[in-house]
């Protein structure tokens, strides 16, 4: 259901399998994948203001989930940040596939040393939310 979606180059602010994903649009076409929209947020280039807006949409937006995770559920993740800058996708099977410059479109595991001290929540859409 996604292996077509791996080695996508990464694009910030892209949202083309074509032109390039960046880790939303990349979350955004999973998402669809499995039937549900979620809505466009464009955060410019990592931007302070920019990433502490989109973690408090996904805190507003979103349901915290834990235990026995959904396929799909967003993958909350920071990078030097004290907030989250970052978004994959669980998939099951302790994997998360996601976007990034240095690696492109890419399956890692959550378990992971480089992601498990990283990752901040995992979260799925509350019911009705719009695109």
């Amino acid at each position: 259901m996604i292996s077509d979606l791996i080695g996508i180059s990464f694009k910030d602010g892209g949202r083309s399998r074509e032109k390039g994903l960046d880790c939303w649009g990349l979350a955004r076409e999973v998402f669809r994948r499995y039937g549900t929209d979620l809505p466009d947020y464009r955060i410019p280039a990592c931007d302070k203001a920019g990433i502490f807006a989109e973690y408090q949409n996904v805190k507003s937006n979103y349901v915290e989930v834990s235990g026995n995770l959904p396929v799909p559920c967003l993958v909350f993740m920071r990078f030097n940040s004290a907030w989250g800058n970052h978004v994959g996708v669980y998939i099951g099977a302790g994997k998360f596939i996601h976007a990034r410059a240095k690696s492109n479109s890419c399956i890692e595991r959550i378990d992971s040393p480089a992601w498990r001290s990283n990752i901040i929540g995992f979260y799925v859409p509350k019911e009705g939310l719009e695109s």
